[in-house]
């Protein structure tokens, strides 16, 4: 069992930065591949970015490609989204998941999501 907190979420302007947190509690959390999903009102989930249990591999969607990263402290049971250049349709419920494998779905476990307001 896996529980996850996101922190971290606010109103930014556009082209600035916010670090989202999602810290995890449960023995296994290094053994699980995470991920940073997002969706905003009337859209679809959307996948942002998921890193392997080791921290090696990481995958992004391409709306967010070379301005999000991606990390993850498995000393710490954390996950990390650096968010960086940020625009408004960046706006959304950021949410962290947890599962087996980078390739897996569906996911395991979910947080309870944290709101990021870009403005412009």
């Amino acid at each position: 069992q896996v529980q996850l907190v996101e922190s971290g979420g606010g109103h930014v302007q556009a082209g600035g930065s916010l670090r989202l947190s999602c810290a995890a509690f449960g023995r296994t959390f290094s053994t699980y591949a995470m991920a940073w999903f997002r969706q905003a009102p009337g859209k679809e989930r959307e996948r942002v970015a998921v890193i392997d249990w080791s921290g090696s591999i990481t995958v992004y969607a391409d709306s967010v490609k070379g301005r999000f990263t991606i990390t993850r402290d498995n000393a710490k049971n954390t996950v990390y989204l650096q968010m960086n250049s940020l625009k408004p349709e960046d706006t959304a419920v950021y949410y962290c998941a947890a599962v087996r494998s980078i390739t897996g779905d569906p996911y395991d476990y979910w947080g309870q999501g944290t709101q990021v307001t870009v403005s412009s």
